[in-house]
């Protein structure tokens, strides 16, 4: 993994931003290690992304505080919690909104999927199958009509208004480059919901900034979501850092570790007599 590091360039302010959704695993302990070494000397937080009250756990964000001390990491304080910032996310909500760049969309996946169906199917890029855009079309007085009705609805963004009022962006990753950013291909993303207030992409967004991260590192299957998070923050005149999507830790069947996997955790590695400097070697971190 030597030549995956990170390269130095550089005081930097890193993050490492787990879902306190289950424990923590060999690909963390990587990720982990990698925004650490990517601060080069600068601040490297920890950030725990808990939007989803429904699938977050109290015993599992100790559990992520416990297993990086154990890897030897340290991080600053305090340490943001998303659940408590839902004002900023909010905000930011508000100006998307004040700008005719959001609407509200009622569709159930079932009807996203029998319109798709019924077109005919549309290509399937890193998205999957764009949103038809159902709701887009509907006037102002029914959306009204449907609220008022109590009818439950996400936040969308108007991908095709959005990426007008933004004009042509770019963003430099370490690993691959100055890429052109093309938010278009994932068509009118979902922004917020109501079980779930704010998406991932508004919230990381929203947090880099505030944080002043400045160099993002994350795996390079969150290489497709930098474009939507390159718009969102030129629609909120947010900073832009830099980035680097790194590799990703798989088993030995090349499967990408996963928490819905069950892959093998810090916590059992350390039961079976693995210490530390054990699994910074397994992931590459030996020196």
């Amino acid at each position: 993994m030597s030549d995956a590091t990170p390269r130095a360039a550089g005081p930097q302010v890193t993050r490492f931003a787990p879902s306190p959704t289950g424990l923590l695993h060999l690909g963390h302990a990587y990720s982990a290690l990698f925004a650490a070494r990517a601060a080069a000397g600068g601040r490297f937080l920890l950030r725990i992304e808990d939007i989803d009250s429904g699938r977050c756990r109290p015993q599992f964000e100790e559990a992520i505080f416990e297993d990086l001390r154990w890897l030897g990491l340290d991080w600053e304080t305090p340490v943001r919690r998303q659940s408590r910032h839902m004002a900023d996310y909010a905000r930011a909500l508000d100006r998307l909104r004040s700008e005719g760049l959001l609407y509200p969309c009622f569709c159930s996946r079932a009807e996203i999927r029998a319109e798709i169906a019924r077109a005919g199917g549309a290509p399937h890029g890193p998205f999957g199958a764009p949103y038809p855009g159902i709701c887009r079309r509907l006037s102002p007085e029914e959306r009204d009509r449907r609220r008022n009705r109590g009818d439950s609805f996400a936040l969308r963004l108007d991908m095709a208004a959005a990426v007008a009022r933004a004009g042509p962006m770019d963003w430099t990753d370490r690993a691959r480059g100055r890429i052109r950013a093309r938010p278009e291909a994932a068509g009118d993303v979902v922004l917020a919901r109501k079980d779930v207030p704010v998406s991932y992409h508004l919230a990381v967004t929203v947090d880099d900034h505030l944080q002043g991260v400045t160099l993002v590192t994350r795996g390079e299957d969150l290489f497709d979501a930098t474009h939507i998070h390159r718009l969102l923050q030129a629609l909120l005149g947010l900073d832009r850092p830099a980035y680097h999507h790194h590799p990703l830790i798989r088993d030995e069947d090349d499967k990408r570790l996963a928490k819905r996997d069950r892959a093998r955790s810090l916590r059992a590695l350390r039961a079976a007599g693995h210490g530390p400097d054990a699994v910074r070697r397994m992931i590459g971190f030996d020196d």
